[in-house]
Protein backbone atom coordinates (compact mmCIF):
# COMPACT_ATOMS: atom_id res chain seq x y z
CA UNK A 1 0.00 0.00 0.00
CA UNK A 2 2.10 2.54 -0.93
CA UNK A 3 0.66 4.36 -4.61
CA UNK A 4 -1.27 7.21 -2.79
CA UNK A 5 -3.31 7.41 -5.63
CA UNK A 6 -4.09 3.93 -5.87
CA UNK A 7 -7.77 3.24 -4.81
CA UNK A 8 -7.49 0.41 -2.22
CA UNK A 9 -9.57 -3.09 -2.18
CA UNK A 10 -11.96 -3.89 0.40
CA UNK A 11 -9.66 -6.51 1.46
CA UNK A 12 -6.92 -3.71 1.96
CA UNK A 13 -9.29 -1.59 3.77
CA UNK A 14 -10.10 -4.76 6.02
CA UNK A 15 -6.27 -5.55 6.76
CA UNK A 16 -5.74 -1.61 7.69
CA UNK A 17 -7.11 -3.11 10.72
CA UNK A 18 -9.30 0.35 11.75
CA UNK A 19 -11.07 0.06 14.77
CA UNK A 20 -14.41 2.22 14.62
CA UNK A 21 -14.05 3.31 11.45
CA UNK A 22 -16.49 1.99 8.47
CA UNK A 23 -17.02 1.72 4.74
CA UNK A 24 -19.87 3.79 2.96
CA UNK A 25 -19.64 3.92 -0.83
CA UNK A 26 -16.32 5.55 -1.93
CA UNK A 27 -16.12 6.98 2.02
CA UNK A 28 -14.73 5.82 5.45
CA UNK A 29 -16.53 7.39 8.20
CA UNK A 30 -15.98 6.99 12.22
CA UNK A 31 -17.92 9.40 15.23
CA UNK A 32 -16.70 9.71 18.27
CA UNK A 33 -18.82 10.55 20.88
CA UNK A 34 -16.87 13.49 22.58
CA UNK A 35 -19.52 14.08 25.45
CA UNK A 36 -19.14 17.55 25.80
CA UNK A 37 -18.95 20.07 22.93
CA UNK A 38 -15.62 21.81 24.39
CA UNK A 39 -14.15 18.25 23.41
CA UNK A 40 -15.18 17.76 20.62
CA UNK A 41 -14.28 21.51 19.39
CA UNK A 42 -10.45 20.12 20.76
CA UNK A 43 -10.97 17.02 18.39
CA UNK A 44 -11.72 18.88 14.98
CA UNK A 45 -8.86 21.39 16.19
CA UNK A 46 -6.41 18.68 15.90
CA UNK A 47 -8.13 16.88 12.76
CA UNK A 48 -7.63 20.51 10.77
CA UNK A 49 -3.68 20.64 11.90
CA UNK A 50 -3.02 17.03 11.06
CA UNK A 51 -5.25 17.25 8.08
CA UNK A 52 -3.14 21.06 6.72
CA UNK A 53 0.31 18.78 7.40
CA UNK A 54 -0.64 16.18 4.90
CA UNK A 55 -2.78 18.15 2.80
CA UNK A 56 -5.98 15.92 2.75
CA UNK A 57 -8.79 17.48 4.50
CA UNK A 58 -11.46 15.46 5.69
CA UNK A 59 -14.98 16.44 5.72
CA UNK A 60 -15.74 17.04 9.34
CA UNK A 61 -19.39 17.87 11.67
CA UNK A 62 -19.10 18.83 15.24
CA UNK A 63 -22.09 18.38 17.04
CA UNK A 64 -23.34 17.99 20.76
CA UNK A 65 -22.02 15.46 21.82
CA UNK A 66 -19.98 14.16 19.01
CA UNK A 67 -17.41 14.42 16.10
CA UNK A 68 -18.30 13.01 12.79
CA UNK A 69 -15.29 12.11 10.28
CA UNK A 70 -15.95 11.27 6.32
CA UNK A 71 -12.93 10.50 4.66
CA UNK A 72 -12.15 10.06 1.00
CA UNK A 73 -9.80 10.82 -1.90
CA UNK A 74 -12.09 12.47 -4.25
CA UNK A 75 -9.12 13.32 -6.80
CA UNK A 76 -9.02 9.54 -7.33
CA UNK A 77 -12.56 8.46 -6.18
CA UNK A 78 -12.43 6.09 -3.39
CA UNK A 79 -10.38 5.10 -0.68
CA UNK A 80 -6.57 5.98 -1.05
CA UNK A 81 -3.40 5.14 1.55
CA UNK A 82 -3.60 8.67 2.32
CA UNK A 83 -7.54 7.89 4.08
CA UNK A 84 -5.60 5.22 5.85
CA UNK A 85 -3.42 6.92 7.28
CA UNK A 86 -5.43 10.30 8.16
CA UNK A 87 -7.86 7.91 9.97
CA UNK A 88 -5.08 6.74 11.99
CA UNK A 89 -3.78 9.90 13.09
CA UNK A 90 -7.57 11.04 13.52
CA UNK A 91 -7.96 7.91 16.15
CA UNK A 92 -5.02 8.72 17.76
CA UNK A 93 -6.46 12.44 18.55
CA UNK A 94 -8.93 11.04 19.89
CA UNK A 95 -7.67 8.38 22.19
CA UNK A 96 -5.20 11.01 23.50
CA UNK A 97 -8.46 13.02 24.74
CA UNK A 98 -10.76 9.99 26.20
CA UNK A 99 -12.66 9.97 23.32
CA UNK A 100 -13.27 6.77 21.36
CA UNK A 101 -15.73 5.93 18.27
CA UNK A 102 -19.25 5.11 18.36
CA UNK A 103 -19.42 1.44 16.93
Amino acid sequence: MTDAQRKLSAAELAEAGLTGWRLTGEAITATFRTRKFSTGLELVNRIGTSAEEANHHPDLTLTYPEVRVTLSSHDVGGITIRDIDLARTISGHAANLGVTAAE
